[in-house]
């Protein structure tokens, strides 16, 4: 298996590190803003956002006069990051404190539906002198429809996995939000691990959303500033057949791993989850029984190795105890491996986990986010952690593999988007002449510089457009990672990406991408849009074409500032030269490394069978460029041009013709 990421990282320790309030960095960075009416807290898996909440909302109830703090999570079994927990002993000056009766995400309601017992419980808590309450996101959807608005006046509501909040107006989580910000009587603190949704859809719309104050960590700062884990791979390995056949090349029962198996509707599933259960024990070794105490099953190795095993799969009473005993155990050895289907991914902290093994691709790339958010926990004695995607192989002996092939697409879009949300925060700015100042920094003539002490990488690009505005410069700051989850997200250009040689890496950057910003920023004006899409290529396309000449040359640094650092150094870098890379062609070419020529040449066949010359949709993307080319050339594009962008508007030129000709002929 060839991982298309594997990333080193510095192991300083800061993210770890706790100030005198017995806040981390990332808490510290939250609490700063504790002032703010609407907070929004990006930060990934094992970062502390639980805490930074408590210490948030402590300060909101003692400090700002708030009534009540409500916090809701999507499921019960995170709940339990939100119990009552002790700070005044590591200096803080208060404790967060819940009592029973106000944690509604105890055990024994079905997660299938809201008992109306809990919402009555939080309207009477609402009624109470009490302060701080726990619930699930669907339990406050329901409270909220039988409780006036005004009830959460002056009340601190906390969502956390924002994520699950959409700018849809058929989001009911997401209407409870927009209600109380249309009051604007209540403050919000909204925690996510992975902002953008796997479904594209927004999170917020974007007048909602600027009136939060954003506290952003990113993986990068958290995974290099812990004390043990040192290595992270990310790869895909393929199957023919049944992926049983296959599970065990990559499943080392040495490791302590979290084994996702597929959904039973999905193309993997053999459709009884249970059998697939019984038979991943009996590869694993010999059955000798279950702890009547924990729930876990008892395997024996061939090699005679014990091995702890949590069923998360059986949907018998038997999993509650499995899943409470979870939660209780923080010894190393009391689990070896979870085997989970729908459970054991956001929220869900088993820090010992060294492999994420996921069967069956994901359609949400948030799901794949988070599962490997399983593994990027620190551990004592662990240093590298795992995730491997087992995935059906396109076969090319079948006429139609075109869902094989949409599943390879997800496999790069998700490998891409992992790629950008691991990496370090860039800042680029407009390189001048090496006897210029470049925009004040401490080494102004160089191309490439690192700032310990932000975390930033600075690059310098001859002919790169800065952000002229406040809210271009926000966006650049915070919106890159859900900028690129649309772009990898959205078919038309994960497909001409991926796999259509025909088209110039310049129209898809110049040409395609600056729909995607458009559509998400349609206020902002043409000239603004272009200096965000020259901020977001420029990151896509350098770490893309670093890695691609860090794998051509086995001596070459594997670091990712040491390869960013490299390309960088040895190219005359302008805003043209990054234009004309392919971001998708990296990932592309690694996946393929795994597959035959045969399959290869189906996978291109499927990709051009399927692929749209030009759809009218670009052509009105299309058309103010159009209209702006024939202003400075006095004609028309032509379709015999050398210049892939004149010949692309050359194309939307033609079909504007063709359709008024049909038109006209119609009317005729």
């Amino acid at each position: 298996m060839t991982d298309i990421i594997d990333i080193t990282f510095d192991k300083t320790g800061k993210s770890i590190q706790y100030s005198d309030m017995g806040m981390r960095p990332m808490q510290a960075r939250a609490y700063a803003k504790r002032d703010a009416q609407y907070l929004l807290v990006k930060a990934p898996p094992a970062s502390g956002k639980s805490r930074a909440l408590m210490f948030v909302g402590l300060a909101k109830l003692y400090d700002q006069g708030v009534r009540k703090v409500i916090v809701a999570v999507p499921e019960k079994s995170i709940g339990n990051s939100f119990r009552s927990t002790d700070l005044r002993v590591h200096g803080f000056a208060h404790d967060w404190h819940v009592e029973g009766k106000w944690n509604l995400c105890t055990p024994g309601t079905d997660e299938g539906s809201v008992a109306k017992s809990k919402v009555k419980a939080l309207a009477a808590f609402m009624e109470s002198e009490d302060r701080i309450l726990v619930c699930t996101h669907a339990t406050l959807r329901f409270a909220f429809d039988e409780i006036e608005a005004a009830a959460f006046d002056n009340c601190l509501v906390a969502v956390d996995e924002f994520h699950h909040v959409s700018a849809s107006e058929e989001s009911r989580l997401g209407e409870v939000v927009r209600a109380l910000m249309r009051r604007n009587r209540a403050h919000i603190v909204a925690m996510t691990g992975s902002y953008f949704r796997g479904d594209a859809l927004a999170v917020l719309h974007p007048e909602d959303e600027a009136r939060f104050q954003s506290v952003t960590y990113s993986y990068y700062e958290q995974l290099n500033g812990y004390k043990y884990l040192e290595t992270l791979g990310i790869g895909y390995h393929f199957y023919r057949g049944s992926y049983l056949d296959s599970l065990m090349e990559v499943f080392d029962t040495t490791k302590k791993t979290i084994l996702h198996i597929p959904n039973v509707n999905s193309a993997a599933s053999t459709g009884d989850k249970y059998a697939e259960v019984n038979t991943i024990l009996g590869m694993m070794g010999e059955y000798e029984g279950v702890d009547p105490d924990t729930g876990f099953i008892t395997i024996r190795t061939p090699d005679g190795r014990l091995l702890q095993v949590a069923d998360l799969v059986d949907d018998s009473e038997s999993r509650e105890r499995v899943a409470g005993s979870l939660k209780l155990s923080a010894d190393r050895d009391a689990v070896d491996v979870i085997i989970a289907l729908g459970m054991a991914k956001e929220g869900f902290d088993w820090p010992w986990c060294e492999h994420a093994l996921t069967v069956g691709y994901r359609n949400s790339l948030t799901e794949i986010i988070q599962i490997i958010g399983r593994a990027t926990r620190d551990a004592m004695g662990k240093s590298h952690a795992q995730f491997t995607n087992l995935v059906a192989e396109p076969d090319a002996t079948q006429g139609a593999v075109v869902d094989a092939v949409n599943d390879m697409l997800k496999a790069i879009s998700a490998s891409l988007l992992m790629e950008q949300v691991l990496m370090p925060k860039f800042r680029f700015y407009a390189r001048k002449d090496e006897e210029d100042e470049a925009s004040g920094f401490a080494e102004p003539q160089a191309l490439f510089s690192f700032d310990p002490a932000t975390g930033e990488v600075h690059v310098g690009i001859k002919g790169l457009k800065e952000p002229s505005t406040d809210e271009v410069r926000q966006i650049v700051e915070e919106d890159m990672n859900d900028l690129v989850a649309q772009v990898v997200q959205d078919n038309t250009i994960a497909r001409n990406g991926t796999a259509n040689e025909e088209l110039a890496p310049v129209v898809l950057n110049t040409l395609m991408v600056p729909r995607i910003i458009n559509d998400r920023y349609p206020h902002l004006e043409d000239g603004h849009q272009e200096e965000i899409r020259q901020q977001l290529v420029a990151r896509m396309n350098i770490i893309s074409e670093a890695k691609r000449l860090a794998d051509k040359d086995p001596s070459a640094p594997k670091g990712i500032l040491d390869m960013v650092k490299k390309f960088v150094n040895v190219a005359e870098l302008d805003i043209d030269l990054i234009d004309r890379i392919n971001p998708f062609r990296q990932a592309y070419e690694v996946i393929s490394k795994s597959l035959d020529a045969p399959t290869l040449a189906q996978i291109h066949s499927a990709v051009a069978s399927n692929r749209i010359t030009i759809s009218e949709d670009e052509v009105k993307s299309l058309f103010p460029k159009l209209k702006g080319f024939m202003a400075e050339h006095k004609r028309k594009p032509s379709l015999t041009s050398d210049d892939p962008v004149e010949l692309r508007l050359a194309e939307a030129f033609a079909w504007m013709e063709r359709k008024r000709r049909e038109k006209a002929a119609g009317e005729g």
